[in-house]
């Protein structure tokens, strides 16, 4: 039963081969964008309206709880990131400090988080895409245009973006990092925009009362209402921060760019979105526009900028390609991480000599966002995602609070601030987000990791590079 426990040395690994090591290329920079390219896409624009519905002026609040959350498990990544600046983010953390099964079961849940979003975003892109095409091509074929699940054939449109990023990031990292630099400042400049058009109208009575359905949650008419409903709604519009810790082994300089990269990208986040909830809220009274399906939108055309308000649209379109970009990019690396150690493939290891990354797991990344995306109705299972990735938040966390308890003198490049608080508020508050998942997300991801062990028992126990040594 040693595979239980056995683990790798926080300080290097063994049985990786040479030629499996991937190239330093990003810097600060870079990992700030790739964390707001995660951060701020389709949520700022969609739950900004969802959380005024649930808490009213308290949205900021929420937002601001939420924002804490992820904050305090931010702080937990830091420290882990800089002090084994590997790929594979969480599960690599996990197998150093709590073991192989524990790692396999924190990046089995790694790879439904980033697979599920990928192929979401990729559908709901595709959305967009199939009302621009049908506009200007009315008898295009819309069997092609939807999955078996809404009376199509294939989703073309998303297996299309899904593959095309794909493509890019085989390319290269530093490439699809400046292609995702360039798209993350669209989307701010689309923000900012929209602040500066709603803060002529803004009205500071709209902010009375403060919390109109109270702070704790509780159930109105089927629908749980609050400041902390809405902050456990918000805080899947934070999440994409921890993809930052998978470029861990691409960035030059780790000690500083992570610490920056993952903090910084918490904060400006956090930020934005208060920035923007204050301005609509104050621009137009909650109740307005919390059934819009574009509530940022609704906002500036209601203010009389029909114009603005398409441009804000279209803003929201070119935020989710660098969502797909971001979660990919994490899919793979985890991928990665796990074939090196010898728990998946080898195959899946290998780095292109020429762009320095793992193209066969990027390419295969993609064909599977590429199948779920085409064929499959995803509304049910994109909550598993967020099981997921509260998995991992919670794995970061213990294995950041035990490794300060084993080994306290170990030197680190980052320290989680009063870590013997920020620890068990980032667990706590992923388990109170966690008990608020419906229960059939449960089941799915009990399921889901009851699979993933049955593949675990029949392959990587036997298979690992620990296992052989």
């Amino acid at each position: 039963m040693s595979f239980l426990t056995r683990r790798t040395a926080i300080d290097g690994d063994v049985g990786h081969t040479a030629g499996s090591g991937l190239r330093a290329t990003l810097g600060w920079p870079h990992l700030v964008a790739l964390g707001v390219g995660a951060i701020v896409g389709t949520g700022i624009y969609t739950l900004t309206g969802e959380a005024a519905g649930l808490a009213g002026p308290g949205a900021m609040l929420a937002f601001l709880i939420a924002g804490a959350v992820c904050a305090a498990a931010a702080l937990c990544y830091a420290e882990m990131a800089t002090l084994m600046p590997r790929a594979g983010s969480a599960y690599t953390y996990s197998y150093a400090v709590m073991g192989e099964t524990t790692a396999w079961v924190v990046g089995w849940s790694l790879i439904l988080e980033y697979t599920v979003v990928c192929a979401a975003v990729a559908v709901g892109w595709a959305g967009y895409a199939s009302g621009l095409i049908l506009q200007y091509w009315p008898d295009a074929p819309k069997a092609l245009m939807a999955g078996p699940h809404a009376g199509g054939i294939i989703n073309l449109p998303a297996v299309f973006i899904a593959m095309i990023v794909a493509g890019l990031l085989a390319l290269g990292t530093r490439e699809s990092a400046r292609v995702n630099f360039v798209l993350v400042i669209v989307k701010l400049i689309a923000l900012a925009g929209f602040i500066a058009l709603a803060l002529p109208a803004f009205n500071g009575a709209h902010f009375t009362p403060f919390m109109p359905h109270g702070f704790w949650p509780h159930e109105v008419d089927g629908v749980k209402m609050g400041v902390m409903a809405a902050a456990a709604i918000i805080f899947f519009a934070f999440y994409g921060f921890d993809a930052i810790s998978t470029a861990s082994e691409e960035t030059k300089n780790p000690a500083r760019d992570l610490t920056i990269g993952i903090v910084g990208s918490m904060v400006l986040c956090t930020l934005i979105y208060m920035g923007v909830a204050a301005a609509a809220i104050g621009a137009m009274l909650p109740a307005d526009f919390a059934k819009s399906p574009e509530p940022l939108a609704h906002i500036i055309r209601e203010l009389g900028h029909p114009t603005a308000a398409q441009l804000i649209g279209l803003a929201a379109v070119i935020a989710m390609p660098t969502v797909i970009m971001v979660f990919m990019f994490g899919q793979t690396r985890v991928f990665f991480a796990m074939a090196r150690d010898g728990l998946l493939p080898k195959a899946l290891s290998r780095v292109n000599a020429k762009t320095g990354t793992p193209v066969l797991v990027t390419l295969f990344t993609g064909l599977i966002a590429s199948i779920l995306g085409g064929l499959l109705p995803l509304g049910e299972i994109v909550s598993l995602a967020n099981a997921g990735t509260l998995a991992a938040f919670i794995a970061t966390a213990l294995s950041m609070m035990i490794l300060r308890r084993k080994e306290p003198a170990r030197p680190r490049r980052f320290k989680t601030p009063l870590w013997f608080i920020t620890g068990p508020f980032a667990i706590l508050g992923c388990l109170y987000l966690f008990a608020g998942l419906p229960s059939k997300t449960w089941l799915f991801f009990l399921i889901w990791n009851a699979i993933g062990l049955l593949v675990y028992l029949a392959y990587g126990r036997t298979k690992s590079n620990l296992a052989k040594s």
